[in-house]
């Protein structure tokens, strides 16, 4: 099993942003994970990965505790992330950037080492002719890539993604998300945070949806798509639950 997590809930003050939820991730899954604004996921995200310490529960990565550990640690352990946030080293190149993932991620390369790999990445995601920029000169669509490389860098096991397609137009959607694609075939298991929901339909395996903090429900995406809370708590319209449902089952894996 990747991922356990066990009743984990996370308050600040008397605010319960997670309360008590509990799910699998097998290797090599593909996750989804779903719900209005505030409703706890990347709050989700900053427990699993160090950012806060539950205030209860557990979590265990690849057969380890984790819970309450640094984020460094999490990161040694083969635990990566991208934000919702993008947030580049403006003043390094890009391929310092990416290679500051490679430095401090699984396997904790040295420089040498970690340009080789940030090469290989910024290939991968499409950033290769943009080594040498600065990485404030870059568009927010090359920043999400960036965001993503780096991340990727580290060489995880697990990869969570917080919004990796929030402010790109179609064309680049449809090219991140087939960059997605091929990071997950090449057997990164990964969870994704994400409100286009033709995407997260058409690439998730299983999706979790939380509401007010809590998981109100979790199943394939086409199960998520009649689930009758989950439209009234987020989708919205049976009409466009209908259709994502059809597209979810359409969608090539």
């Amino acid at each position: 099993m990747m991922l356990q997590v066990e009743k984990v809930s996370r308050t600040f003050g008397g605010l319960h942003a997670v309360k008590n939820v509990s799910f699998q991730l097998a290797e090599g899954e593909f996750l989804g994970l779903i719900g209005p604004n505030g409703a706890g996921k990347t709050t989700l995200f900053n427990c699993i990965n160090g950012v806060y310490p539950p205030t209860g529960g557990e979590i265990v990565f690849r057969g380890q505790p984790i819970a309450g550990l640094p984020t460094y640690k999490v990161a040694h352990l083969g635990l990566a992330r991208t934000h919702q946030i993008v947030r580049p080293l403006n003043e390094l190149s890009v391929r310092e950037n990416v290679m500051v993932g490679a430095c401090f991620g699984r396997y904790q390369h040295t420089k040498k080492r970690a340009r080789r790999v940030a090469d290989e990445v910024m290939e991968t995601v499409g950033l290769a002719g943009r080594a040498e920029q600065p990485a404030s000169s870059l568009n927010i669509a090359q920043k999400k890539r960036l965001e993503l490389a780096r991340a990727l860098a580290a060489e995880p096991h697990l990869l969570l993604l917080d919004e990796v397609l929030a402010g790109l137009n179609a064309s680049e959607v449809a090219v991140m998300i087939e960059t997605i694609r091929q990071i997950h075939a090449q057997g990164v298991t990964i969870i994704m945070i994400e409100h286009i929901m033709r995407a997260v339909m058409g690439l998730s395996d299983r999706i979790l949806v939380l509401n007010y903090g809590e998981l109100i429900a979790q199943g394939t995406p086409s199960a998520i798509a009649a689930n009758a809370q989950v439209i009234e708590a987020y989708l919205g319209s049976p009409e466009l639950a209908a259709q994502l449902g059809k597209e979810a089952i359409d969608e090539p894996a």
